[in-house]
Formats: C-alpha cells, structure tokens, sequence
C-alpha cells in the first residue's frame, strides 16, 4: 500500500497484520503532532464502557469516552470544532483542534452550549518516541491517509470506520474487512 508521509491531522491506519497488539489492533488514529521529536495521536474508533458523567459526576452528560491510546490512561484528553467557545486550544488541523481551557468545556457542558458532535474525550493518548513510529511505518504497521473529512472526523461512526477504509483501499484489504477481529474465532 503506497501511503503519504505522515504530518499533523493525517490519519493512521493501522494494517491487519499487527493483529494481536492490543492497543492498535484495527484502530484508526488521528496524529495530533508529528514532529523529530516524536509523535502525538488519538485513538478514534476505541470508544470505553464509560461516559464523561462517569469520569466526572458534576457533569450531567453522556458524551463517550474513548480509549485515546495506552499512554498516561489516567489522563482525560479531548479534541474538538468549536474554538471559538474553547480558549487556549491547539489547532491540529483543518479545523480541527485539541485541548483548551476545561474549566471553560465544563460549563458549556453544563450549559448545554457544546454538544457531543462538537467534541469527544479520550483517557489517555498514542505516543511514539522520535524515529519510532518511522520505524513502524517502515514494517508496514500502518497506513498514513490524508483526513478527507476534515472537522467531520469527530461525528465519525466508530463502529464501521475501520472496515470502511480498509474496502476503501480495496485488493486484499477487501478480505480483511470482513474477517472477524480475532482469527482464532474463525
């Protein structure tokens, strides 16, 4: 698979053959950063059997929560579209931004000025050391794509985005789309 070279707001994909890997097995990630230094990226379709109102009972909403990846997993991230209410936010790209002031996201929460559309919360993050997730590029663990869905990316299904990229791609990740996620299943 020819993929693009890997820039902040791209997309990874991750290959059906790192099966196994607990933390990537069919995830798709959006990088946040990507720099010499290292690499930055939430998990998009691993969403948790939790809601924000579990993390933080103050808060009467049912916004998922998603797995953002196995770095710092005690730590509550969120990426968003409304910069314009979140002061302090970092844009990622096309529209798409990360972090900001909480304090401020909890009232508009509260005050129902934000919706789930608008935002989505992640415990913890996916991280690469400088070089590392060139080297995981290099042995085909994943497939950098542009984000063609720009802000949208949030309001995602996650429950089919996976197996609708890898029928995007077509050829032999046609037959992975439809193989069950664990193949000792089969």
């Amino acid at each position: 698979m020819i993929t693009i070279k890997p820039k902040k707001g791209n997309l990874l994909i991750a290959e059906p053959s790192i099966i196994g890997d607990v933390s990537f097995n069919r995830s798709i990630v959006l990088l946040a950063d990507y720099t010499t230094d290292g690499s930055i990226g939430f998990i998009l379709n691993k969403p948790l059997d939790y809601t924000i109102k579990d993390l933080i009972p103050e808060l009467d909403a049912h916004f998922k929560v998603y797995n953002g990846g196995p770095v710092e997993h005690d730590n509550l991230y969120f990426i968003h579209k409304v910069p314009e209410l979140i002061p302090d936010s970092i844009e990622i790209s096309l529209g798409i931004y990360w972090g900001g002031d909480f304090n401020v996201v909890a009232d508009l929460i509260a005050n129902k000025e934000i919706e789930e559309k608008d935002i989505r919360f992640f415990l913890g993050y996916s991280g690469w050391d400088s070089n590392q997730l060139d080297e995981e590029l290099n042995v085909n663990s994943w497939v950098v794509t542009e984000n063609v869905y720009q802000k949208d990316i949030i309001e995602k299904d996650y429950e089919s985005f996976w197996k609708e990229k890898m029928l995007e791609f077509g050829g032999e990740y046609s037959i992975w789309s439809n193989a069950p996620e664990n193949p000792s299943y089969n």
